[in-house]
């Protein structure tokens, strides 16, 4: 009998045992669930937008997690007046771009420079590459972006001098088939966000280094804007030429032979502010939309299909 009850102890403390083990591992099995759900949380949460930053592993998440999507955003090596530094047009893009991502996330290729700014050769620290080279660097930056699994891509252009340049690349992504599909970012101005910018402003005329370029680095940049210097020279309107109904390349230098149009003088961060969160807004909204969008790449195959006959 007691011999019985020894065994009969012994098989509970067994089973007691096994019990507490299997709590234990699935106890574990929980937490290490957990943490891994965390991390792979954590990883999508605080991701970074900008490529350089990611590491490699990080860049294969961050290609998921942005549905495909890259932003390239564009400027050039050029003078902004004697207030504001030559990678302006850069600056302003990439922080848009940044920003944007922050709202809708894409992956934000790193400081891209090569675009076209030859009416500005004549002035210290102007990098103005070949036309050949601008078209072909940006042929292979496209295919590289696409090679790493990236298919749509969207050009952020800070930089007057690209916008026809960017709108003649896009258009001759046509001549041959191509698997990933350009988007060129055209914001506008609102009537009531125009009106206020407008009140803001201390001068009238403008168009490159002015109050409203000068403002937005003053809003992202500060620590670079000499706002002191903006007077050292003038950005008037020279009216060298007069030939209405046509066009020649020497236009720009006819007129604004400093390479500064406007006066800055008057700028302000609250203004470049403004100026800046409606861009951010827009880019925002069509992150989303190119995520979206199904119908280029389909457009675009049934297109080379039929011009390939």
């Amino acid at each position: 009998m007691k011999t019985t009850s020894m065994a009969v102890v012994a098989i509970i403390a067994a089973t007691l045992s096994l019990v507490s083990q299997s709590s234990i591992a699935q106890h574990n099995t929980l937490i290490n669930t957990q943490s891994k759900t965390s991390v792979t949380v954590k990883n999508l949460n605080t991701i970074p937008a900008a490529w350089e930053e990611l590491t490699s592993s990080d860049f294969e998440i961050a290609v998921k997690q942005s549905e495909g999507v890259c932003i390239i955003p564009m400027g050039v090596i050029e003078k902004h007046g004697q207030h504001l530094p030559l990678g302006t047009d850069v600056f302003t893009s990439r922080e848009t771009s940044l920003r944007a991502a922050e709202k809708e996330y894409a992956i934000v290729y790193p400081f891209y420079f090569a675009g076209q700014i030859f009416e500005a050769m004549h002035q210290p620290g102007t990098i103005a590459y070949s036309p050949e080279m601008l078209y072909n660097l940006l042929e292979e930056t496209c295919r590289e972006i696409s090679r790493n699994g990236i298919k749509k891509i969207i050009f952020v252009n800070g930089h007057g001098g690209n916008t026809y340049f960017l709108q003649y690349f896009c258009q001759t992504q046509l001549a041959k088939e191509r698997d990933y599909s350009l988007y060129l970012f055209t914001p506008s101005v609102d009537a009531e966000t125009q009106k206020v910018i407008s009140s803001m402003r201390k001068s009238k005329t403008g168009g490159h280094a002015d109050e409203g370029e000068s403002s937005t680095m003053l809003a992202i940049k500060p620590e670079l804007v000499k706002i002191e210097r903006a007077t050292a020279e003038s950005g008037e309107d020279q009216k060298r030429l007069n030939l209405p109904n046509s066009y020649t390349a020497i236009w720009w230098y006819s007129k604004y032979p400093n390479h500064y149009a406007g006066e800055a003088s008057g700028a302000s961060a609250e203004l470049g502010k403004i100026i800046m969160d409606q861009k951010i807004n827009q880019l925002a909204e069509v992150i989303k939309t190119v995520k979206a969008d199904k119908a280029t790449m389909s457009l675009q195959r049934e297109f080379w299909q039929k011009s390939s006959k």
